[in-house]
């Protein structure tokens, strides 16, 4: 497919709501070109990375490392593999890329021996596949709020709530309530989402964005662009942050700051 894939393609193929699929692209997990008619054209690439970053945000994979280690692995991902020809996990702290009996790190390229050693008779087996961690204690409530969505988006709310009381320090939980209640015009809600988990989560670059847009709905300029900085100062690959904020800085009169995020955001798309 020449034009790449719309919004309607990669839900059926993936298995995700559109809301679902907005929200990985706010949080910086990938960026689909616009076409003719500005809407979403996803390449082969952002499907592997659509569906490789829910995986890992379930997993609790911390939000920087997610997003350097899929920067790399869209780098090295080919155009003729079919999806289900990869395979991508976190292994420990460490993100995985299987491709049939290959196996290689995005972080730094490097390839993984795979053992299997079995002995002729009953005895010696030697596997490199670890035992499954136990699962978080939010991670069911997480899955049921982000499957109500777009159906029953209060429930979804109430129970993305539930997945905080259980797991306080899960920033993925924080991003997607705030995100709903942003999206309902609930903006204090919202805002005091976004800040308990700034609070509980530690300065988490998707937080910081959102927040950001959300005081920029909100008519607060100032603060809105205070919110990129720091959404940069965590990630400076940020394309989104970088214009929005030159635009912020262009409207107070900062010209030279407006120009040097313009063009760190023209730099960032010519990488894609």
């Amino acid at each position: 497919m020449n034009n790449g894939y719309s919004l309607r393609d990669v839900g059926r193929m993936l298995g995700l709501s559109r809301s679902i699929i907005r929200g990985l692209i706010a949080g910086g997990f990938v960026s689909p070109l616009r076409g003719r008619r500005r809407e979403y054209r996803f390449s082969f690439q952002d499907l592997v990375v659509l569906r490789t970053a829910r995986a890992l945000v379930q997993a609790k994979v911390p939000t920087t490392r997610i997003l350097r280690s899929l920067r790399r692995l869209r780098k090295e991902l080919p155009s003729d593999l079919p999806l289900s020809g990869l395979r991508v996990e976190a292994v420990g702290d460490a993100l995985v890329v299987r491709e049939g009996d290959t196996q290689w790190q995005p972080d730094d390229g490097q390839y993984l021996l795979r053992f299997h050693i079995e002995a002729p008779l009953p005895g010696l087996a030697v596997l490199d596949i670890p035992a499954a961690p136990p699962a978080p204690p939010g991670d069911a409530q997480f899955e049921q709020a982000m499957a109500l969505e777009e159906s029953k988006p209060d429930e979804a709310c109430a129970v993305y709530r539930q997945a905080i009381a259980a797991e306080p320090a899960r920033a993925a939980a924080y991003t997607n309530l705030g995100r709903l209640l942003h999206e309902r015009r609930r903006f204090a809600d919202a805002e005091a989402t976004y800040r308990e988990g700034l609070r509980r989560c530690g300065a988490d670059e998707t937080l910081l964005f959102n927040l950001a847009i959300l005081l920029e709905d909100a008519k607060r300029p100032r603060e809105a662009a205070e919110m990129y900085r720091a959404a940069l100062d965590e990630n400076p690959e940020l394309p989104d942050a970088h214009y929005h904020l030159a635009l912020l800085c262009e409207a107070a009169g900062q010209q030279q700051e407006a120009i040097r995020h313009l063009s760190a955001y023209r730099r960032l798309r010519g990488k894609r």
